[in-house]
């Protein structure tokens, strides 16, 4: 007779990963071996940034010339390599398309922003949605960065990211493009959702 057993067995061997670090990529870009800003170094994986489509770069254009007109020209930066959380800085050293500070760029000429120097930070996505939204998310969410937004150019829709805790956003919500949204950092002041997005293609 076969023998029983209420639960399946299953192979926790797990293949085998090299996880990169900081010093590792630093080592890489004097071997010649990356280039700097052509990379991410997410959660010990190096990524290659790819080529911006042209409605990938307007976007990032257009959000960038509407929180330069609510924060000031010095406070808006990117695409620019920031700090995370103490436990994720050695293998995690994200480049977001923009970040708003809470002190003049020209504060951080020797160091990255610091999670708490950061008011908002914001990607654009397209093919890079779901991982924007997902890894990226929890990784900001793990820093305590107060509010990320990910402006996704497939559904036109800005997903705003707030209250991190517990290594998550707890909050999450989704904008339409004729909507607007107020930043927890600016009081007062709204952005149409419609004028961070490239303009819609003629079928």
């Amino acid at each position: 007779m076969p023998s029983t057993t209420s639960e399946p067995e299953l192979d926790t061997t797990r293949p085998f990963r090299i996880r990169w670090t900081r010093t590792d990529c630093e080592r890489f870009e004097r071997d010649g071996l990356l280039t700097p800003g052509k990379y991410e170094l997410i959660e010990g994986d190096i990524l290659r940034k790819m080529p911006q489509k042209r409605p990938h770069a307007i976007a990032l254009s257009l959000t960038c010339i509407c929180l330069r007109q609510v924060f000031g020209d010095l406070y808006v930066e990117g695409p620019v390599a920031i700090n995370v959380a103490p436990e994720d800085n050695p293998t995690s050293e994200p480049e977001p398309d923009l970040i708003v500070l809470s002190r003049p760029l020209t504060a951080f000429s020797e160091t990255n922003p610091r999670p708490e120097d950061i008011r908002l930070l914001i990607e654009v996505s397209d093919a890079t949605r779901y991982f924007d939204r997902g890894i990226k998310a929890n990784l900001y969410a793990r820093a305590g960065i107060v509010e990320y937004w990910s402006l996704d150019l497939v559904q036109r829709t800005l997903h705003v990211h707030r209250e991190p805790s517990e290594g998550k956003y707890q909050r999450v919500s989704v904008y339409q493009e004729n909507e607007t949204i107020a930043p927890l950092a600016a009081v007062g002041q709204t952005i149409l959702v419609s004028a961070l997005l490239p303009p819609r293609t003629t079928e």
